[in-house]
């Protein structure tokens, strides 16, 4: 029956590397294998398993017991996204992503190749990379006519995002699953991953920096300057928020998610005050009545990505029922085996998630591996999902949504971007690797 159980986790897996080719969004193969998987368990009354961490060995429970808390662990993550993204909503509701545009002052196409990198870099590490790659394709749409250039802006941008991503919990969604799972703390996961994640940005950024298409000054356009007066204001008060939350929970040792729902709750008052000021101040002008207008939180609310957040319950329950059957925890033990050198394998893993969705992957090794908080291989794991995805356009959320957004074709991402990404991915794990045995 487990081969059954594989087939079907296979098959899932494939329709959703397959989702552009096969035009089926991802969530539908995810959710049915979730269900289809635990039906099978549930009906042929298989034994399922708790890890027990301290013994290193797998611990018979129930399925109503592996269920709950599992169910509970993926919450967990939902809750957390769903506060952040509209955090991130609310912000852009005032317009406040727009003062980033204050910070380009020069035309030089190198000058604003490395703003660009810094921002997705510093942006990615408080709002995820997949928010802070979206704000600045928008930003290039408006700075950039040529074609070209902005392709290899955008495609640079997707390098350095991912990167700033991965030493961040709340950079990108596989580490803030390895932070909520208690798989990496706050602090360790900085130290350890901010300096190869900074080289492997660095390193393609020079090694473009030295391209032809990157010489000369930028036939700039003329950006708007009218934008929200509440707009700066409320980018420094959500990211301020957001980025309040890993202090929450060292302080109280509370779910990141509680925080996150905290900050969440401060933006949206602060938010709703500066609306209804608002809306009476041009009632007061106009005489019209505007209170019909939506509320900033519930147009934010209105904005959210739900099929990505049921794309994760689906996959994240998915890999909960391989690792409740042992399944994960017994193939960790044969890759051990295999590839005794744990570097090798977290390389292997990062060459991955260029290929297949870094989720599933992280979720399986998650359940893969017993080691505890904090164990050099779960930042590896870190830094390779999330940086290796960089290799390949559909390798990353970051860099589906800019596929989507510049109309980038896979093959020339392939041709002219991959080897930079190879390039910084190598020596961001080098880095790492030198960091952690001679300097840490």
């Amino acid at each position: 029956m487990e081969i059954l159980v594989i087939s079907v986790f296979i098959l899932g897996y494939i329709l959703i590397t397959l989702e552009h080719t096969i035009k089926l969004d991802k969530l539908i193969p995810a959710l049915g294998m979730m269900g289809i998987l635990w039906a099978i368990i549930a009906l042929n009354h298989m034994e399922v398993f708790d890890i027990n961490l301290e013994l290193l060995k797998l611990e018979p429970t129930h399925i109503e017991e592996v269920l709950l808390h599992h169910l509970g662990k993926t919450a967990e993550i939902l809750i957390f996204l769903l506060g952040a993204m509209t955090i991130v909503e609310i912000i852009d509701y005032f317009d406040g992503f727009s003062g980033i545009k204050q910070v380009i002052k020069t035309r030089s196409k190198v000058n604003i190749l490395w703003i660009f990198g810094f921002l997705a870099f510093l942006l990615s590490a408080i709002i995820d990379n997949l928010t802070a790659t979206i704000v600045l394709i928008t930003l290039l749409q408006k700075l950039v006519k040529d074609r070209s250039l902005k392709l290899w802006y955008a495609g640079l941008i997707i390098i350095a995002a991912n990167a700033g991503g991965a030493w961040s919990p709340i950079g990108d969604i596989t580490t803030t699953m390895l932070w909520i799972g208690n798989k990496v703390s706050e602090i360790n996961l900085v130290k350890y991953l901010i300096i190869p994640s900074l080289v492997c940005m660095i390193v393609p950024f020079l090694i473009a920096s030295r391209l032809n298409v990157f010489k000369g000054e930028l036939d700039t356009v003329k950006i708007k300057d009218d934008h929200n007066p509440y707009g700066n204001k409320m980018l420094f008060l959500g990211l301020g928020s957001i980025l309040f939350v890993p202090f929450f929970k060292v302080i109280t040792h509370l779910p990141p998610y509680v925080g996150m729902m905290l900050s969440l709750a401060f933006v949206s008052t602060i938010a709703e005050i500066i609306f209804n000021r608002q809306v009476n101040l041009n009632k007061v002008n106009s005489g019209t009545d505007l209170t019909s207008l939506h509320s900033p939180v519930h147009l934010s609310l209105s904005k959210i990505e739900l099929p990505s957040i049921l794309f994760f319950l689906g996959i994240l329950m998915a890999v909960g029922a391989l690792e409740s059957l042992g399944i994960l925890f017994n193939f960790a033990g044969d890759l051990t085996e295999i590839f005794p050198n744990t570097d090798i394998l977290m390389i292997l893993f990062g060459f991955l998630s260029a290929i297949i969705d870094n989720v599933p992957l992280v979720a399986a090794s998650m359940g893969m591996f017993p080691n505890l908080l904090d164990d050099p291989l779960w930042h590896a794991l870190a830094f390779s999902a999330g940086t290796g995805g960089s290799m390949l356009i559909i390798g990353s959320a970051a860099g589906v949504v800019a596929m989507g957004m510049e109309k980038i074709d896979f093959f020339w991402y392939l041709k002219k971007v991959t080897i930079f990404a190879f390039i910084g991915f190598l020596s961001g794990y080098g880095t790492f690797m030198l960091l952690r045995d001679f300097v840490l």
